[in-house]
């Protein structure tokens, strides 16, 4: 592990539906960047994530995570608290561009019925494979296209178009 595609973390789990709302309350948009990680999760079934959430942590989830508002502070919030991977059955198409477009990685993958919260798992975010370290589990998720992989490896949408005008494309 330690390419930008590999990620190790713990699991933190959360069912189906889970909206921007739960993700990131409405009244914390006016925090500044740097402190929305203390608001993480904070309107979740888990309110203490925020607190107990260590850096490579990932968040897995059923389906339509990240419906409602289109908020794009709601995946900053996750990847200011050190999340490292958002794995979903399936994700509200706004708020998996937005993850994208920041450089936080997403994967479309029905973990929940393999996993429980606080299990180690390894990503291969480029084959789109998860490892299941305690049962040595193998999950299919779908892979991501060149392009978003592309978009993650630079770090986010901004630092991809970066890139793109310095090497004249």
């Amino acid at each position: 592990m330690g390419m930008w595609w590999e990620v190790c973390g713990r699991v933190w789990l959360f069912k189906n539906n889970v909206d921007t709302d739960q993700i990131l309350p409405g009244y914390v948009m006016s925090v500044p960047r740097e402190k929305l990680r203390e608001y993480a999760m904070g309107g979740s079934e888990q309110p203490e994530f925020a607190k107990m959430v260590k850096p490579g942590d990932v968040i897995v989830a059923g389906e339509n995570f990240g419906c409602g508002s289109s908020r794009e502070q709601a995946p900053v919030a996750l990847q200011e608290a050190g999340v490292s991977l958002v794995v979903a059955r399936s994700f509200a198409r706004i708020f998996r561009r937005n993850c994208i477009n920041i450089g936080l990685p997403v994967l479309a993958a029905d973990l929940l019925p393999c996993v429980r919260q606080g299990d180690e798992i390894r990503v291969d975010i480029r084959k789109g494979t998860i490892y299941i370290v305690k049962t040595g589990s193998l999950v299919y998720g779908n892979k991501l296209s060149a392009s978003v992989l592309e978009t993650l490896e630079c770090g986010g949408l901004i630092n991809k178009v970066r890139r793109q005008l310095g090497s004249g494309i």
